[in-house]
């Protein structure tokens, strides 16, 4: 790894080129360890854009997966602070050199590790270009959190979450990533924009977090219900309900059927709106004797 702008004035924040950021590093992309740095200058200065036209709030900005810190920079350049988390040992190192008058102004702070097993701060925002890899755990570590997210997945993976019910692509994760907050599709993104380029499409996904239209009795129950009922897809909820008791954890399925409508019964789960699930989950709590 190469040194730093250190014998130059620190660049201004926002204007850090991203290829000249990875020949400073003196790094380049792995595919075999999921790393595909986002170079696109467009697409970068877009990303924070996504956050202030919600007004989010941006006092402390998240950014998981720094890499080179192509992001990193434009998110200080709008942000009071940014913790980014970085699991790469070289490249944390990097960032914290890069970035040095950010760190001694404590506006910047850059975590060593996995972003599913360390320490979050408490953010008002985040703003990432995640691993496909890890893409799905840690949208779900960060979507309980209830802040806005600006978030690079995999095309079809952001497609299935914005996804409405009766679409081929409404599915467990598109009522889970709802259950939390509203999700669009903002951006599509070509392989090109990244390096190397990955073998897929990928795209922005912005999530604002509500409250569910509906009422559950527990958030834990209500999900693994939703996970289980998906795991058979192609049955009807009659005998999705009974088949995956195993994965609800429902001591009596038989009791749910027989109580559900009878109509809601005879529907597949891609055509059950998440607030029907909450109906049925809300049954199955009360008579299904979940364990």
């Amino acid at each position: 790894m190469t040194g730093g702008p250190a014998d130059d004035a620190a660049p201004t924040a926002g204007e850090r080129d991203p290829d000249a950021l990875l020949a400073r590093a003196g790094v380049r992309g792995d595919p075999a360890r999921d790393q595909h740095f986002l170079v696109d200058d467009r697409v970068l200065d877009r990303l924070p854009g996504y956050a202030t036209e919600i007004d989010a709030d941006l006092r402390h900005v998240l950014e998981i997966g720094g890499g080179t810190g192509a992001l990193t920079d434009r998110l200080l350049a709008v942000a009071d602070r940014v913790t980014v988390v970085e699991r790469d040992p070289d490249l944390a190192a990097f960032l914290r050199e890069e970035f040095a008058d950010a760190i001694r102004d404590h506006r910047l702070t850059v975590i060593e590790g996995d972003a599913l097993d360390v320490d979050l701060p408490d953010f008002s925002l985040s703003v990432s270009n995640l691993p496909y890899g890890a893409s799905s755990e840690i949208a779900f570590r960060l979507l309980p959190h209830d802040r806005p997210l600006v978030l690079m997945f995999q095309q079809e993976f952001a497609e299935r979450m914005a996804a409405e019910p009766g679409t081929d692509e409404y599915g467990r994760l598109s009522v889970t990533a709802g259950h939390y907050a509203d999700v669009e599709v903002v951006e599509p993104v070509p392989p090109g924009a990244f390096s190397p380029p990955p073998a897929v499409d990928s795209a922005v996904v912005r999530t604002r977090p509500r409250d569910p239209e509906y009422d559950v009795p527990n958030d834990d129950f209500f999900l693994d219900f939703v996970t289980a009922v998906f795991t058979q897809r192609r049955k009807t909820m009659r005998n999705a309900v009974r088949n995956t008791a195993h994965i609800s954890g429902l001591g009596d399925p038989d009791a749910v059927v027989d109580a559900a409508d009878e109509d809601l019964m005879g529907m597949r789960a891609g055509n059950v709106t998440p607030a029907q699930f909450a109906e049925l989950a809300t049954l199955a709590w009360e008579v299904g004797e979940p364990t």
